[in-house]
């Protein structure tokens, strides 16, 4: 038997959640975790923290779970111990207008983390971010040689350069 796909709405939910919403699952540090990523993004907030003793079987007035808000996008943390570690193959993407943003974002967040490539970073946290110009697809978009130029630009950079990228796809 096969399911079919429900009715879609774009009506948002009446709880105020949002439809996906991403799960972070850290060692004993999410409220830690939560507080830097709250003090880097201006329109960020904590929505809720729910700690043992509260619910579940954790060490009395720990955090269990936190819902949070950067930029209008809503996240769980949950401190669920060592068993699970982030890897790259998934990262969060901060979309920059100006150099001056990708500065602010490729500083803050690779504090205390590792500045890896291409616009990658972890945080200190292991969390992997993509700190990129806005109108990176659109760089992208034309002819394979426009496209071979911006990646190759990128692919010579850690923090990504908005000047240099477009001088790439001007082919200059």
């Amino acid at each position: 038997m096969s399911a079919t796909r429900p009715e879609q709405s774009n009506a948002r939910p009446q709880t105020g959640t949002q439809k996906i919403t991403t799960f972070l699952w850290f060692n004993n540090n999410a409220e830690e975790a939560v507080n830097f990523y709250v003090s880097v993004f201006k329109n960020a907030k904590i929505l809720q923290t729910v700690r043992y003793g509260e619910v579940g079987p954790g060490p009395k007035g720990t955090v269990m779970t936190i819902d949070f808000e950067l930029d209008g996008q809503r996240y769980m943390a949950l401190n669920g111990g060592p068993e699970f570690k982030f890897t790259e193959a998934i990262s969060l993407m901060v979309n920059c207008e100006t150099q001056d943003e990708i500065d602010y974002y490729w500083e803050k967040l690779s504090e205390g983390g590792q500045k890896v490539e291409c616009g990658w970073l972890k945080d200190k946290f292991g969390l992997s971010w993509q700190v990129a110009p806005a109108i990176l697809p659109e760089l992208l978009r034309g002819d394979p040689a426009k496209t071979d130029r911006v990646m190759a630009a990128v692919m010579s950079m850690k923090k990504l350069d908005l000047e240099q990228m477009k001088k790439a796809a001007e082919g200059k």
